[in-house]
């Protein structure tokens, strides 16, 4: 039985591989840089243009140093690693074209003898296809080939060289080759040290003079094609720096060096903001200039300031949004990822969940970009996960890797996600990804009978207090309508309210979704009232709404959770990961809407009781959350505020 069960999955093109010990290196190997914090999975989108172009004034010290040494062509540029690409796809495998990567089994895409089919696709995955075309799952066998493993060698060379006859110039028709040719280039770049490494020669012997001429059509692509200011333009410049660093190509440095400078000031602005409306991009983004930074100063330039500063400011950035548990605030095309501590940042604190390191200097931030991140502390007079934190989005209509999420929240309190985001379904064009990235999985007003504009949203108003934060948004979802959040943060008792007004010269819809975590499960009241809570935890999440200016109807409060058709009450922790959530609908239908929702985070066993009352024109709202009693005012404009 497992003979045939061998055989049919052969010849499917579905593989079990048995491991064997690797040989014995038997020399040093190459150099490699540490891999980066760089999303496991395709990083574009096909349905969209992937240039990005410099928006602001290029930074003037990106340059070449005047050194007799690096004229020469004695810099280095050092092999930046495989990304953990390679991590299936052991040397023995190779020896047999068997590529491994994500949940997927192991496929056989060559004849055993490094004749690979470069055409193939079996999971119909695009992050599957643009790594395969990136070469970077050769990672191990080019590793071996650098330790003297000449079978490795002989089976990543001609593996390379296939891809070189089969893929000519230009590959620009295939998205996947095209969009991984910057990974390929450094793929090649580490091939041609390790043939240099385990030959052990100390120049590349003219029997591979192919790979030259491929690195050489790899920088005329790259020239070619930059992808401007965001990460696809900086890992391009990077690699053509490479190619330049090694072949002693002047005008390939000087063309990646002049785009690094153009680049750093819009992919990083003023404030430290990312232009990629990730979370996750943007911790990428820190490391993958910093290798800027190391690529250009190894090889005989300067990286002048501007790049370093830039960085600074986006570690500040990264800190303010990590939550509390140590974790970015999902948003984006973002997977749930750690925050990581650099040292010497305020990252090392925020990422150490204050185990080491300096405390940020402030606890609130707000960018022009379009966030918000702010919390109740560091953990000075609590422990650190027992703090709250929170993100909102607004700003710019959504573009890269951003969603539509203007006016999000999310939310962390009593050391676990409260508030949460749809999260990331991955890059291949289906229902689920057109999900993710919608109105309908963020934690904010929606109206679905309109199609979506990808609203500008304004920051009106901001306040931030001691023991209480408040902010206003204000933008068009769709034609005719306008909408408005007012949000107020509170501390001790932490809580979160949200006024969202909107109108609409047509009847519509309007339901504000709240998205609890995939571990709770959420139960209706009344009109009024719902509760999420994972089975056994220490605590709960009430949320309520209060009717003001306009009568809950029936049906005010649904659950949706699971839901296929249409897609609702999901989480993607990661792309390859999708969990039932609990999703509360407040609903409300007709021209206009006015739902005022309060999340209070309280313990296993607490409550929470409110009464409403006109003082003047300003409504007060007096709770008791958990025993602890706090007021909250809306004034005739719309503000909220605490109630000293």
């Amino acid at each position: 039985m497992s003979v045939a069960v061998g055989f049919a999955l052969a010849m499917g093109g579905l593989v079990a591989v048995q491991g064997a010990a690797a040989a014995d290196p038997v020399r040093p190997g190459i150099a490699v840089l540490p891999d980066l914090p760089e999303l496991g999975f395709a990083q574009f989108d096909p349905a969209k243009s992937n240039v990005v172009p410099a928006a602001a004034v290029p930074a003037g010290d990106v340059k070449t140093l005047a050194s007799k040494a690096m004229a020469a062509g004695t810099g280095t540029y050092t092999c930046p690693g495989f990304s953990t690409v390679d991590d299936a796809t052991s040397v023995e495998q190779l020896q047999a074209d068997i590529y491994a990567w994500g949940p997927y089994a192991p496929y056989k895409v060559g004849n055993g003898n490094g004749n690979v089919n470069w055409r193939l696709n079996p999971y119909k995955n695009p992050s599957w296809y643009m790594w395969f075309h990136s070469l970077r799952w050769l990672g191990q066998g080019i590793m071996a080939a650098g330790q003297g493993n000449t079978a490795a060698l002989d089976r990543v060379a001609a593996i390379t060289k296939d891809w070189v006859v089969d893929n000519p110039y230009s590959w620009k028709g295939d998205i996947g080759a095209y969009e991984s040719t910057m990974h390929r280039t450094n793929v090649l770049l580490c091939l041609r040290q390790a043939i240099v490494s385990g030959l052990a020669v100390t120049a590349l012997p003219a029997a591979y003079g192919w790979l030259d001429s491929a690195l050489v059509n790899h920088a005329t692509f790259l020239t070619a094609n930059w992808s401007g200011a965001w990460n696809h333009g900086t890992d391009e410049s990077i690699a053509l720096f490479g190619v330049g660093c090694t072949l002693n190509r002047d005008d390939y440095k000087t063309t990646a060096q002049n785009r690094l400078a153009a680049g750093i000031t819009t992919a990083i602005d003023e404030q430290g903001s990312t232009n990629e409306q990730s979370t996750a991009y943007a911790q990428f983004n820190y490391a993958l200039w910093g290798r800027a930074v190391t690529a250009l100063e190894a090889c005989g330039a300067s990286a002048g300031t501007t790049i370093n500063t830039r960085r600074a400011l986006l570690a500040n950035w990264l800190s303010l949004a990590t939550n509390s548990l140590g974790k970015l605030h999902q948003v984006g095309d973002s997977e749930v990822v750690a925050t990581n501590p650099i040292a010497g940042t305020p990252l090392e604190y925020a990422g150490t969940r204050g185990a080491a390191g300096l405390a940020p200097a402030t606890r609130v931030g707000v960018y022009s970009a379009g966030y918000v991140f702010g919390r109740t502390g560091w953990g000075e007079t609590r422990p650190f996960a027992q703090e709250s934190t929170y993100s909102i989005r607004y700003g710019a209509s959504r573009a890269l890797h951003g969603h539509s999420d203007h006016t999000a929240i999310t939310y962390t309190s009593r050391g676990r996600d409260i508030l949460i985001n749809g999260g990331h379904a991955g890059y291949q064009t289906d229902a689920w990804r057109t999900w993710a990235k919608s109105q309908f999985a963020a934690s904010a007003m929606t109206t679905p009978l309109a199609p979506e504009t990808y609203p500008v949203t304004k920051l009106t108003r901001r306040l931030v207090n001691a023991n209480s934060d408040f902010y206003e948004f204000a933008d068009a979802p769709g034609a005719g309508i306008s909408r408005n959040r007012a949000v107020l943060v509170l501390k001790d008792p932490d809580l979160i309210v949200s006024l969202d007004r909107a109108s609409s010269t047509k009847a519509q819809q309007f339901q504000t979704l709240w998205h609890l975590p995939s571990d709770q499960k959420a139960t209706v009241y009344s009109r009024t009232t719902a509760i999420g809570m994972k089975p056994g935890d220490t605590s709960r999440t009430i949320l309520f709404q209060v009717p003001y200016r306009q009568a809950l109807p029936a049906g005010a409060i649904l659950i949706k959770q699971g839901q296929t058709s249409p897609i609702q009450g999901w989480h993607y922790p990661n792309i390859f990961t999708r969990n039932s959530a609990p999703t509360l609908m407040f609903a409300r239908s007709g021209t206009s809407a006015s739902i005022l929702s309060v999340i209070a985070p309280v313990p296993a066993t607490g409550s929470v009781q409110y009464k409403g009352r006109w003082s003047g024109t300003t409504y007060i709202v007096d709770l008791v959350v958990a025993g602890a009693k706090v007021s909250f005012g809306i004034t005739a404009g719309g503000s909220l505020y605490r109630v000293p």
